[in-house]
């Protein structure tokens, strides 16, 4: 299924988290925090300004991204775990 977000949203997908501590302890699934890092899968058009105007979007898909902890809306497509968040949500661009 395509999927293209409206306006200035981004779709993200979480970037898995290390699956051990760096002593070698294995976190299990219930006690890990989900990560706040993901890559970036489909961007809107853009915001419109006053006078109706595209503003152009500065993410890119691919991009890998920091958002906050509570950014976004979870969503499953085609499966996947996916967040549809605003592009003001996301706190910057990892390079």
């Amino acid at each position: 299924m395509a999927f293209r977000p409206l306006g200035d949203r981004v779709l993200v997908k979480r970037v898995q988290e290390e699956e051990k501590t760096k002593g070698g302890i294995i976190i299990p699934d219930n006690a890990k925090e989900k990560p706040q890092e993901g890559e970036v899968v489909a961007v809107g058009p853009g915001a419109r300004d006053e006078d109706g105007e595209f503003i152009k979007p500065e993410l890119n898909i691919g991009d890998r991204i920091l958002f906050g902890k509570w950014s976004g809306s979870e969503v499953k497509i085609d499966g996947e775990d996916l967040i549809i968040m605003k592009e003001s949500d996301v706190l910057g661009v990892l390079s």
